[in-house]
């Protein structure tokens, strides 16, 4: 009967889609196997306490306070920590956002407990095991930890939504935070002025690659995202090459992503790129080289030039949503 901890992360007060997604798995798992999901939530906790209980949260667990204004690691760190060691939960889940990913691993150090990170599947049976990518995305491992408990960190869009019509109890938590003084402070936050949907948060995912032949014709990626209800992405090699900003990158070395649909328009597909998309539950590649590597991992492909194909796409697209 395990009990499953679920981190709810919030920046400015907005939370994470992947939270309301590990509490609907941590749902789904919870009534097959028993036990109980217990939601954390850090600083400003009103909103997101409801949320959590219609997404299947039993119990919602939060701390408040100047401290938790701004992330930081050594603060969040202790006091997921610090519940943890007080509730004595099975496992705990957080978002493999750049803040789980960060503080995640502080976290099952002070718990002297495993740490799985970009999982994209969970089973109990008994015990634990972690389903994640490797080999830049050619293969699952399935992981089982052999300590007590376990920080399991989750790939966005990884699980779907789901809902329950009563709301879970609100309690508060002692964070165990004070007296700390945390040897870095985050002073300022500046974001980018690109996607108002973010990467790693969107359903749909519109990319280009060298095929857009030049920067002026990144338009037609972002048409065809807007008509679609898309985020926009990148290929490296036409970040490196100045056409487009570095945080629509899809990668490797850029953003990791799992949308429900990932339209790859004149993008090869070299293994640096496909390591951060191959996870998308539908892949539509547009290529006029139908020996591209991007047509082995697409779901659908359409070999013709994207200049032919994506305008008539994006005029369709609007009139269908109109």
């Amino acid at each position: 009967m395990p009990n499953i901890v679920v981190f709810v992360e919030q920046r400015d007060g907005v939370v994470k889609k992947v939270a309301w997604q590990m509490i609907s798995e941590a749902r789904r798992l919870a009534d097959a196997a028993g036990g109980e999901v217990w939601a954390v939530v850090l600083g400003e906790a009103a909103t997101a306490a409801a949320e959590a209980g219609k997404h299947g949260a039993d119990k919602v667990y939060s701390a408040t306070g100047d401290a938790f204004a701004q992330y930081n690691s050594e603060i969040y760190a202790t006091a997921l920590a610090s519940f943890c060691k007080a509730a004595g939960p099975d496992i705990l889940l957080l978002g493999s956002t750049a803040m789980g990913k960060d503080v995640g691993p502080k976290v099952a150090v002070k718990l002297e407990c495993a740490c799985i990170s970009d999982a994209v599947g969970l089973k109990f049976e008994g015990g634990w095991e972690v389903r994640r990518p490797i080999f830049a995305g050619k293969c699952f491992a399935d992981v089982t930890p052999k300590t007590a408990m376990a920080v399991v960190g989750i790939r966005p869009n990884a699980f779907i939504l789901g809902e329950k019509s009563a709301a879970g109890a609100a309690e508060t938590f002692d964070a165990g935070i004070e007296g700390i003084d945390p040897k870095a402070v985050v002073q300022s936050v500046e974001t980018g002025g690109g996607d108002k949907i973010e990467l790693t948060e969107a359903e749909a995912i519109v990319s280009g690659g060298r095929g857009i032949k030049g920067p002026e014709n990144y338009e037609l990626i972002e048409k065809l995202a807007a008509a679609l209800g898309a985020a926009t992405g990148a290929s490296r090699a036409i970040v490196d090459a100045g056409w487009v900003d570095y945080s629509h990158q899809v990668g490797q070395t850029g953003k990791t992503v799992g949308p429900n649909l990932y339209i790859a328009c004149g993008i090869s597909g070299a293994i640096q790129h496909l390591a951060g998309m191959s996870s998308s539950k539908c892949i539509v590649a547009i290529n006029k080289d139908a020996n591209a590597p991007i047509f082995k991992v697409a779901d659908y492909g359409v070999v013709a030039d994207l200049f032919d194909i994506v305008p008539p796409l994006t005029d369709e697209v609007g009139k269908i949503r109109s």
